[in-house]
């Protein structure tokens, strides 16, 4: 049996949050471990599909203490370069990534520490960062008829690139950021070995009108609105919209290209049926619903949870477990955490939080 791994402070997940963590860590003297269960670095934002933008340009979306070098040609940069800007990082800093390696159940330990039992042995840790976001945990509406429907289903994370769906009717669901951007990007014509560009039909359908922000609204001005609305006791101050117009999708928009339908009662074996008893035949339906966060590793815990039944936090801290802290899950475990530019702020004060704990 081999012998259990000790660190003062162990992160799960080495994606934009982990990273965070690690740098402040590192710079607070502190002895400690990142794993990652993913094979190579990068995070999430590996597996993104291709025209993928960030909603700022790089300069406003940098991790603490080395800015997202520009991405030439591109203003706004593209998933491939934020993997490139997260391998260097994690170089560049030296931080202590072990992978792959999963994370299967995270105990209280016989001493009051935390012990991680991963598929690479056993760790012993004093804290616990975790940080492995949402994008293992794709969510999908329990619609009705889902199983009868005999055309392709896949989800945001499934999806890669508009030329697999060249000429197909495509259904979109969700009126959020990705629902939009994937709804723009099916509908931009791409070559076809007929000569002239085709694209998919869309039908793009939100369960609400979609409200886009106003054009020059980028990822640092939503980052200080979504700070000012948690420093103002969680009330929304902002009633501007939820999507970002970024070029390609206020291109389509602009054309008249993407227009919103209302959310469809349920699937047919052909595609979506409305309360009229309307059906748009369809070859493939796209959930853009979310995620949830995965948090399976912490379950042998029993932290308490809160509003959604989300963890319940004081700031990062577990509510009922001060060993744990929650990173870069959203507006939950700190303003704008779940973004680049905003992680960063709230990784400072959890691993302040720790240090002074520890010592």
């Amino acid at each position: 049996m081999s012998a259990v791994r000790r660190a003062q402070v162990l992160v799960v997940g080495a994606g934009q949050a982990g990273l965070a963590a690690g740098y402040y860590l590192r710079r607070a003297g502190l002895d400690f471990a990142i794993l990652d269960a993913s094979p190579s670095p990068g995070g999430a934002w590996q597996h993104y599909w291709d025209s993928l933008r960030l909603f700022s340009p790089a300069a406003y979306s940098s991790l603490p203490g080395r800015p997202m070098p520009g991405q030439t040609g591109k203003e706004w940069p593209d998933a491939d370069h934020v993997v490139q800007y997260l391998t260097e990082y994690e170089k560049r800093y030296e931080l202590p990534v072990h992978r792959p390696v999963h994370v299967r159940a995270v105990e209280t330990a016989a001493d009051g520490g935390l012990t991680a039992r991963t598929d690479d042995g056993t760790w012993h840790t004093r804290a616990l960062v975790s940080a492995t976001g949402n994008w293992w945990r794709p969510f999908v509406p329990a619609v009705p008829g889902r199983e009868y429907f005999t055309g392709r289903q896949l989800h945001t994370r499934d999806y890669r690139r508009a030329e697999d769906f060249t000429g197909r009717r495509v259904v979109v669901v969700g009126g959020g950021n990705s629902g939009a951007q994937i709804a723009a990007d099916l509908t931009i014509p791409q070559p076809s070995a007929g000569g002239a560009p085709i694209a998919a039909a869309v039908r793009w359908v939100t369960r609400r009108p979609a409200r886009f922000l106003p054009d020059h609204i980028d990822g640092r001005a939503l980052f200080e609105i979504a700070t000012r609305r948690v420093q103002n006791g969680g009330e929304r101050i902002s009633d501007l919209g939820d999507i970002v117009a970024t070029p390609p999708v206020r291109e389509v928009r602009d054309a008249g290209l993407l227009a919103d339908h209302r959310m469809f009662l349920a699937l047919t074996a052909d595609g979506p049926q409305w309360a009229d008893g309307t059906v748009w035949p369809a070859d493939a339906v796209i959930w853009c619903t979310g995620f949830r966060p995965a948090l399976h590793h912490l379950a042998p815990l029993v932290l308490r949870t809160g509003e959604r039944g989300r963890i319940a936090t004081v700031g990062t801290r577990a509510e009922t477990n001060p060993r744990i802290h929650l990173l870069g899950y959203g507006d939950w475990t700190g303003p704008a955490s779940a973004t680049l530019i905003g992680v960063g702020r709230t990784a400072r004060t959890a691993v302040q939080e720790i240090r002074d704990r520890l010592s």
